[in-house]
């Protein structure tokens, strides 16, 4: 299994499973003995809305899951910080102010969540970083493999430059925020494949992973570098990913290089389908969720052998080592594959990619 340093971007082999106490009253997390059948609460975290992931199918998948564990008795605590730190440690305090059962937190900033995570901690209520990895006291992680992520972003860029590019031809990356700590790992990922192979003319940190600050960070790389001297672009999401499309075509570029994003959303797929984006990076929402679900009523109802058997995996913050976790892997999302990943798995109808204006492109890859 690999175990991700998040201070220190290096994977190594190892294989830990967690001895993770019960949980469910007050007290030391570590400590606790449960106390609730299927009647329970667990609050639900996510960061943003500008990816359309969170509410679209985190939200209700895990909503689904946890229903279905408990006999349609258990409740989610749901709340969306819309990418503000502040309103997310406000939404944390509350939860732990109403006693939920436990807490997943897809942290805004992994640092600055890391004092309410204590705080649950000391309450007894037990906390799974969903998605990105908090700092604090967290009791479990679950996310997708980040740094394969990046791997199969950056790889994927370079098949799709073939062999006209060196190590000489330019391209721009476009990182995720800074205070994400899966953007340095997809960063990272990246970098493992594309050093060497190509040269990184510019690469930004994108704040908040917003799409307009892509665009802008995209403008700026244009006017210095040249649209004539660039062969590709990183972009660490599908929402980036189309704030470069933007500031491509609005400097007079008619057809794209090759450019990565993640995600999975529509409108990504469109574009590939368009021939404007070249992949995304589909990553199974439900798997993620409903093992995070299963976790979750595992912990709270002191089931340990079945919450070991979900973090077969470790990881390390900043601040604590050895988090029991679950990784989830990827797959590179092409024209090729539309078919057996995000319609085969239910996430979209062809009838929802396959509009008016995209017929013919979906027509040209057999999605009828």
């Amino acid at each position: 299994m690999r175990r991700i340093a998040i201070a220190v971007a290096a994977p190594t082999l190892t294989l830990s499973l967690a001895a993770c106490g019960a949980l469910g009253v007050s007290g030391s997390g570590s400590d606790a003995s449960p106390t609730k059948g299927d009647d329970l609460t667990v609050g639900l975290l996510l960061p943003e809305t500008a990816n359309t992931r969170y509410d679209k199918f985190d939200y209700p998948i895990f909503k689904a899951k946890v229903s279905e564990l408990t006999r349609n008795r258990g409740k989610v605590d749901y709340a969306n910080a819309g990418a503000s730190a502040d309103k997310q440690i406000s939404q944390m305090q509350r939860m732990i102010d109403d006693k939920v059962d436990i807490i997943l937190i897809d942290a805004v900033d992994s640092h600055s969540i890391a004092g309410e995570v204590k705080k649950a901690k000391e309450a007894g209520i037990p906390v799974i970083a969903y998605d990105r990895l908090a700092e604090g006291p967290i009791d479990a992680y679950i996310s997708f493999d980040n740094e394969l992520v990046g791997e199969v972003q950056g790889r994927t860029l370079l098949e799709a430059l073939g062999r006209e590019v060196d190590s000489s031809s330019k391209i721009v990356m476009m990182n995720g925020s800074p205070t994400d700590p899966n953007a340095k790992q997809f960063k990272a990922g990246a970098l493992s494949e594309l050093n060497g192979k190509v040269t990184v003319a510019k690469s930004y940190d994108t704040k908040d992973w917003k799409p307009e600050n892509a665009q802008a960070n995209m403008t700026e790389a244009l006017n210095e570098i040249g649209r004539s001297n660039l062969v590709g672009v990183y972009a660490a999401n599908d929402g980036m990913a189309g704030g470069v499309i933007k500031a491509l075509k609005a400097a007079g570029v008619t057809k794209m290089p090759p450019i990565t994003g993640q995600d999975a959303e529509l409108d990504a797929v469109q574009r590939i389908l368009a021939g404007e984006q070249y992949m995304s990076v589909y990553k199974s929402y439900p798997t993620e969720a409903e093992a995070a679900a299963e976790m979750a009523v595992a912990k709270v109802q002191g089931r340990d052998i079945q919450f070991d058997s979900l973090t077969r995996d470790t990881v390390s913050s900043p601040t604590d080592k050895n988090i029991p976790a679950q990784l989830v892997s990827v797959t590179a999302l092409t024209k090729s594959n539309i078919k057996s990943t995000v319609i085969a798995d239910g996430i979209y109808k062809v009838s929802e990619i396959c509009t008016s204006r995209y017929r013919a492109a979906c027509a040209a890859v057999g999605l009828k």
